[in-house]
């Protein structure tokens, strides 16, 4: 991905790309916020169907990264955990601004929560987040992200 949206693609978006063994999935918006948001959309799309599920509640986080990508990494993470740790998946999310702050890069998320027990599931649940040819980048048409998640 050069920073460009996909060909023939405008406004927001994601899809998920073909790989071996694990989930991949790339994002587009006018805005990294945006983009990250679309990940997390992707990411959640690849495995599980929220449409029937049980709403349980909100939840917010602020993640902090020294980049960008450090926060698209904290924001995946924060899903991945309260799915392992609360038993929840995000059907809807808030991103806040992306903000710097001495050095170091902030962004507060607000996630609208659904009890994974009563999701469909329809891929394999992801374990971690890979660090191996993760992007998240500006350029003239928007932001572009892609992620490797160990299933």
């Amino acid at each position: 991905m050069d920073g460009q949206q996909p060909a023939g693609r405008s406004g927001s978006g994601h899809q998920s790309v073909p790989h071996t063994a694990d989930l991949r999935v790339e994002a587009w918006a006018p805005t990294a916020e945006g983009c990250i948001g679309e990940l997390v959309r992707a990411v959640v799309d690849g495995f599980a169907d929220l449409r029937g599920a049980r709403i349980v509640g909100e939840r917010g986080c602020t993640v902090l990264g020294v980049s960008d990508a450090d926060l698209l990494v904290g924001v995946l993470e924060e899903v991945i955990y309260r799915m392992d740790a609360d038993g929840e998946l995000p059907v809807a999310l808030a991103i806040g601004r992306i903000e710097g702050l001495n050095g170091a890069r902030t962004v507060a998320v607000r996630f609208r929560m659904a009890d994974t027990a009563t999701a469909a599931l329809v891929g394999a649940v992801p374990k971690a987040v890979s660090l191996h040819d993760l992007d998240l980048r500006g350029g003239p048409d928007g932001w572009t992200c892609r992620v490797t998640v160990d299933v």
